[in-house]
């Protein structure tokens, strides 16, 4: 199973791709897509999609899980990640992938077992489930691979409990 890790922004988009191989977690590629902030936002967001669309057409997801938005004191922080949400689902829907929402709690908590843990926590977590030299930065992309390792284990515990009484 292939995952797409989205961690939306409008500044910087973090994405990673993991496979699931039985119990193990292998990195594909991550990275980020970056727009400059002097350029206007709807072209800004046209760049998001465009890049988007490019990368699940060479690494071909089977499903995209991306952070849900969360209650942002800064309105148009919130507006215009929301706006970057929307462009990000419709390239994965454009292209047949199911996608899935989880809170940043509920990424802290597949990852690191705990809420309420520190960004470095995660990061340092997301190099130990997928044996890389160092916690890849930005922090948007470790965030996204995060969102895929999360997406990967509730993934793979909802198929374990769909399959419960099947024969």
């Amino acid at each position: 199973m292939r995952v797409l890790g989205i961690d939306p922004g409008i500044a910087i988009v973090g994405f990673g791709f993991i496979d699931k191989q039985g119990h193990k977690l292998v990195p594909v590629q991550y990275g980020s897509i970056q727009t400059e902030s002097t350029t206007d936002s709807a072209v800004r967001l046209q760049e998001i999609y465009e890049a988007t669309v490019h990368l699940i057409d060479k690494y071909k997801p089977d499903s995209m899980a991306i952070e849900k938005l969360f209650f942002n004191k800064n309105v148009t922080t919130a507006l215009t990640v929301g706006q970057a949400r929307g462009v990000l689902m419709l390239a994965a829907v454009q292209k047949g992938i199911p996608i899935a929402e989880y809170t940043p709690l509920q990424v802290k908590q597949a990852i690191v077992g705990y809420g309420k843990a520190e960004k470095k926590q995660v990061q340092e977590m997301v190099r130990m489930f997928l044996k890389l030299s160092a916690v890849p930065k930005p922090d948007d992309v470790a965030d996204a691979l995060a969102i895929a390792i999360c997406h990967a284990h509730s993934a793979g515990l909802q198929q374990k409990l769909n399959g419960v009484g099947k024969q």
